[in-house]
């Protein structure tokens, strides 16, 4: 048979009716779509809100590049480099938005926010990742059952809370033990954080080393490893990709945190490598200075700037992160590292 007549055959023959479906398959049909809908529409309206705040933030921030008064007042070379502030003396970094001649330094908020960041990540992360391994490898289940919620509970606790706490009991004890010269200062603050911050680092964490198969416990301990070699050597590098993404999001918390910074670290600009000495820093400048800024003035779209360089910090963390979690698990595949 040729070609032709196979296609006059096709043609010719009777079309395949469709099952019908029943009113209930269809009502549920439709259910389904409409839910999936519903749940597409939040997600984008999640990522809508998301863009919608960045514009806002970028665009009042602008106003330092497209103002000329603003550029005069608050340049980049004013932020980023000595200026003099009285005759006579060395050039410095100042920040001091409100007065005769503003000074508007970043340095000095700089160093406060990475100092007080560092105390509390040199504090938590120790404290969060090998909570999180004696939660999952050593424990008893009942000892578990109640560490786990009573860890994460603190994560509801309201960082004012915390930041009182910090101001009226840690930073006395402190200045008592360690002679400090300035009662609130970068390691008060850096501790306070340590506290909001070490739930998210256990959670994660605990959650990471959970989901590493139990045949690599198995293998380990069948080859003559001990619970504790096992746990160190094998579990912990299984579920670093899970560890690294706890730490980021726990600097994530601890560069943006606001009230416990704002109440704990003493709030003066100085720039020092002096952990004991009062710091100030980027989020708790805005908090300390949005309410009074006259809006559209140059130390307005300052303050906005500051805004945009907090996401710039976290989104470069969070990207350079994911590269580097990427190369872990090409390297636990056996991939090219």
């Amino acid at each position: 048979m040729d070609r032709q007549a196979v296609m006059q055959e096709q043609d010719l023959a009777p079309p395949v009716a469709l099952p019908m479906l029943s009113p209930a398959a269809r009502r549920r049909q439709l259910k389904e779509k409409a839910i999936a809908a519903i749940i597409t529409a939040v997600a984008f309206t999640g990522i809508a809100a998301l863009v919608l705040i960045l514009v806002f933030v970028a665009k009042e921030a602008l106003t330092l590049v497209t103002d000329a008064s603003a550029r005069e007042e608050a340049s980049f070379a004013k932020m980023f480099l000595p200026q003099l502030v009285r005759k006579g003396k060395p050039l410095a970094y100042v920040w001091q938005p409100v007065s005769g001649v503003p000074k508007v330094s970043m340095i000095p908020l700089f160093i406060g926010t990475l100092k007080t960041t560092a105390v509390s990540m040199v504090v938590a992360v120790p404290m969060g990742i090998f909570g999180a391994l004696f939660a999952a490898e050593f424990a008893p289940r009942r000892l578990r059952e109640v560490l786990k919620p009573t860890i994460e509970l603190l994560a509801g606790i309201p960082s004012v809370v915390l930041g009182f706490f910090a101001l009226m009991v840690m930073a006395t004890f402190l200045q008592e033990t360690f002679g400090f010269t300035s009662r609130l200062n970068a390691v008060v603050a850096g501790l306070g954080l340590a506290l909001a911050i070490v739930p998210v680092i256990f959670t994660v964490t605990e959650d990471a080393l959970t989901a590493v198969p139990r045949s690599y416990r198995e293998a380990s301990l069948a080859l003559g490893a001990t619970p504790w070699e096992t746990a160190w050597k094998v579990v912990l590098p299984a579920a670093a990709p899970g560890i690294l993404a706890a730490c980021v999001l726990g600097f994530g918390r601890a560069i943006g945190e606001t009230m416990i910074v704002l109440m704990a670290s003493g709030n003066a600009a100085i720039v020092s490598a002096n952990l004991g000495d009062s710091v100030r820093s980027l989020s708790a400048t805005i908090a300390a200075e949005m309410g009074e800024v006259v809006v559209g003035s140059p130390h307005y779209a300052l303050l906005f700037f500051i805004g945009v360089e907090l996401f710039l910090f976290t989104f470069v963390l969070n990207m350079l992160a994911g590269v580097w979690t990427k190369k872990v698990i090409q390297r636990l595949k056996g991939g090219a590292g």
